[in-house]
């Protein structure tokens, strides 16, 4: 069956498109590295580059062969209209039926061709097995038109039916019909040789995008690696510009700016060597002044406050004046707590203990002390020091940080209970100091500039050791 094709606008039903969010493809770009968005780039360039040359490529080469299939149709139409005036006006069917055969013959293009009279009766045609009885009426033309031509849907595909007219239309018409196969291979023939073209590009990109990658990435990794050692403290790191681009520039950039840091590293190095330096002269010359201290008030204010209460004790015997001795006996006494304070500061400002005996030896006189001044029960727990004294600057070190917790406990802490942990496992020292009082704001304390917590995290720091505090307001 051949009908006239017709072309009709057809409305499409309108696409919804589905956007993504510009922060999902932000988050799924970045995920993506440097390598794969270089590889995608050009990959989609040139696959984009292909199909859109491919597509219109296809587009113009199909109409431009559309155009000449239509304009060989009419010059082969006009042919065979010439040629068949005199076969017709001598009603020659059999010549005219041979001028058929060998106009389709000749012409690979022809799908068929016939030749109507002046009352529209066919004459000779091409086709076998009969003539198609809607054909006819499929292109009609009239005798002032010089041709029709007229696009015809078939089974085997798009014919273009072209109609000439004989002798002005007296004699009859001719009509040629040409079928778009060949138009058709040729176009997918074109296609083909151009997606293997596109295909052979998209390899050649590829690779120049794996080597463009690598030239540009390179360079970054390196300053990445370089980076991350600096991160870590590692700031001798140097790196060579691979050229004179911008990466380039960055990495001169970055080795300026390593050596400013290595030279800022060192010079805060011996700072903080100074500072240790002066810290730890400062440390030992308070313990030294502390110590000087500690020996006059025993050794002569204590010697004469004790000189002092035997020659009133002997005073209050020898006394011959009854209402005296009471007088005599209270400043006895009062020489007595006056020389026990004595006692007592001269142990917190350097414990003899402590310089004799060591460590734990001067802990639990200072724990016994402690929980006979304070209302706090203390206790004490040594675990691995098997009677090993310890360099000098620990002990002292660890002394003060004890002395200074338990007494900011007694101080500020209200609790009843506070334990002392000193432990020595694989060559350190470790302390552990509790309590069951009420806590404190750390992040306050530390605003507050406390000289206790600071003092304590600084002899610390003097051994190469860590104080950590634990604390919650109200636990």
């Amino acid at each position: 069956m051949i009908s006239k094709s017709s072309r009709l606008p057809v409305e499409k039903a309108p696409e919804r498109i589905t956007s993504v969010p510009l922060n999902r493809f932000r988050h799924i770009a970045g995920a993506v590295s440097v390598r794969t968005k270089i590889l995608g780039i050009v990959l989609g360039l040139v696959l984009l580059l292909g199909f859109v040359t491919t597509f219109q490529v296809r587009v113009m080469s199909r109409q431009a062969l559309i155009n000449r299939l239509q304009d060989s149709s009419i010059s082969t139409a006009r042919d065979l209209a010439a040629r068949a005036t005199d076969l017709i006006l001598i009603n020659d069917l059999y010549a005219l039926h041979q001028l058929l055969e060998e106009t389709q013959v000749n012409n690979p293009d022809v799908r068929y061709a016939f030749i109507t009279d002046a009352n529209g009766d066919v004459l000779a045609h091409t086709f076998g097995n009969g003539f198609p009885a809607d054909l006819l009426a499929a292109n009609e033309i009239s005798g002032d038109e010089h041709h029709s031509v007229v696009a015809l849907q078939t089974d085997e595909g798009v014919v273009w039916d072209t109609a000439v007219p004989i002798y002005d239309g007296r004699a009859g018409i001719a009509r040629v019909g040409f079928s778009e196969a060949s138009v058709q291979s040729t176009v997918e023939t074109m296609i083909g040789q151009m997606m293997l073209t596109t295909v052979v590009v998209s390899a050649i990109g590829i690779a120049a995008a794996v080597l463009l990658t690598w030239v540009v990435t390179r360079p970054i990794l390196v300053l990445k690696t370089a980076a991350e050692a600096v991160g870590r403290g590692d700031f001798d790191q140097q790196i060579t510009p691979w050229a004179d681009d911008e990466i380039g520039d960055l990495a001169v950039a970055f080795n300026s700016m390593t050596t400013d840091l290595a030279q800022a590293e060192k010079e805060r190095g011996e700072r903080e060597q100074l500072r240790t330096q002066l810290l730890e002269k400062v440390i030992a010359a308070q313990e030294d002044e502390r110590r000087r201290i500690s020996r006059e008030l025993h050794d002569e204010t204590g010697q004469a406050l004790t000189s002092l209460m035997v020659r009133m004790h002997t005073m209050k015997q020898q006394c011959t004046v009854p209402e005296l001795k009471p007088e005599i006996e209270q400043l006895r006494q009062l020489v007595v707590h006056t020389l026990d304070n004595i006692h007592n500061l001269s142990m917190e400002l350097r414990p003899s203990a402590l310089d004799d005996l060591g460590l734990e030896a001067a802990l639990e006189r200072y724990v016994q002390d402690y929980n006979q001044r304070y209302p706090v029960q203390a206790d004490l727990l040594v675990r691995g020091q098997d009677g090993e004294r310890l360099p000098p600057p620990v002990e002292t070190a660890v002394y003060r940080i004890v002395q200074e917790s338990l007494t900011n406990i007694a101080r500020h802490a209200q609790a009843k209970h506070a334990s002392v942990l000193l432990e020595k496992r694989n060559g350190r020292i470790r302390v552990i100091i509790e309590d069951d009082g009420i806590g404190f704001d750390l992040q306050r304390a530390a605003k507050n500039e406390r000289l206790g917590l600071y003092g304590m995290s600084e002899r610390a720091e003097l051994l190469n050791g860590t104080l950590t505090i634990e604390s919650t307001p109200g636990q």
